[in-house]
């Protein structure tokens, strides 16, 4: 069997798991585990705290540090109320081809790193190859940066790590942070008549929000100079603010749901302890100064850190060499790769699809897309002997 119908076949296993995030991946990641203790490899399946979700981390070559990780994750965006034409949970094939919930992001990737590990083990390689495939990346990343911390306290220290998001094969070198929170406040509820005698949680909420934009506007004067980045700033979103059930009722309950993409991580510091100034300097003093029990509590929903573009990347210039591209790109979206920098890898994106299909009803990844993919992965065995 040649390595693109093993990778279609085994393809069509995973899509036929529905591993939305919200639902378990035990059993499409012991499916792996199987598949790679199969190819010989040394397999680590490491749950979370609810036992419903596991990360798995595989190992073929010597226990030896920097090996070569292969990264992907196993979680799928949700099909409810998408209009698919066949079910998205059942691969199909149609013009070259491969439709169903996950095939570009990211199961195609994982499919073919996985069907080429048995060849790989008949290398015999003198370099680790690793494969790390990760839970919940779709709700803010929180397999990988499980992993991460699995990772450092066995003390296993990979040199390189390729990330199989969907790029076309193009190689992406950076793209921005994403930093989520919802922000609560806290007040006293009266009636609009007697605004001094309560709290008002939407208006300190509004004046949040204020400060949001003032530090939109001051993180331009921030960028980089020479920043790739589109736009080269580091950007601040108010996605959301919500309070209050009645016009002459004092609310007492406010949130305001935020985000922003830093460039550089200086960034989220500058803007994180502006707003700590802000709550525990003047707005919460003031709240409590009616209302004791009044307060704001920021809720982290997760903080991702983006890929750094940096000069001297083993990750790059390997699929450089593979693919014979002459540089690589930034993206605007996010993904795992930065947690993988920041245990000290050299880390590229590349991978089968388009990213433009992601997310979508009929989602897809072309054969053409995936024979690629097995091209490079099949190249990357002179990096391992």
């Amino acid at each position: 069997m040649t390595f693109l119908p093993r990778t279609t076949d085994l393809l069509g296993e995973l899509i036929a798991q529905p591993t939305v995030s919200a639902s378990s991946n035990l059993t499409l990641m012991s499916l792996l585990a199987d598949r790679l203790d199969s190819a010989g490899a040394q397999v680590h399946l490491w749950t979370d705290d609810t036992g419903s979700k596991a990360n798995l981390f595989a190992t073929i070559g010597p226990d030896t540090d920097g090996g070569i990780v292969l990264s992907g994750h196993s979680d799928v965006v949700p099909v409810t109320d998408q209009d698919w034409s066949s079910d998205p949970f059942q691969m199909v094939e149609r013009d070259g081809k491969l439709f169903g919930r996950g095939t570009c992001d990211m199961k195609g990737f994982i499919a073919a790193a996985t069907a080429m590990a048995p060849h790989y083990a008949a290398l015999n390689p003198t370099r680790p190859i690793h494969f790390a495939f990760t839970y919940d990346e779709e709700v803010g990343c929180f397999g990988a940066q499980a992993l991460a911390k699995s990772l450092k306290g066995r003390e296993i220290r990979p040199s390189v790590c390729i990330v199989g998001e969907p790029t076309m094969m193009r190689i992406i070198e950076g793209h921005k942070g994403c930093y989520e929170y919802s922000t609560h406040f806290t007040g006293l509820e009266g009636h609009g008549s007697g605004p001094d005698l309560g709290v008002n949680a939407a208006e300190y909420a509004a004046r949040y929000v204020a400060r949001l934009l003032e530090l939109k506007d001051a993180l331009r004067a921030r960028a980089p100079e020479g920043s790739r980045f589109e736009p080269p700033w580091t950007t601040i979103n108010t996605g959301a603010l919500v309070s209050g059930h009645a016009h002459n009722v004092i609310p007492g309950k406010a949130r305001v749901d935020w985000e922003m993409r830093p460039v550089q991580k200086s960034d989220a510091d500058f803007v994180k302890e502006d707003l700590h100034r802000l709550c525990t300097h003047s707005l919460i003093p003031q709240m409590q100064a009616v209302f004791p029990e009044a307060g704001i509590v920021t809720e982290v929903i997760g903080e991702v850190d983006g890929l750094q573009p940096v000069t001297d990347n083993e990750a790059r210039e390997i699929l450089q060499e593979l693919t014979g591209a002459n540089g690589a790109d930034l993206v605007a979206f996010g993904t795992e790769a930065g947690i993988f920098q920041g245990l000290g890898m050299n880390v590229a994106v590349c991978g089968p699809g388009s990213i433009e299909q992601a997310h979508k009803p009929d989602e897809y990844v072309s054969l053409d897309q995936l024979s690629q993919c097995l091209g490079l992965l099949e190249g990357l065995s002179a990096k391992l002997v």
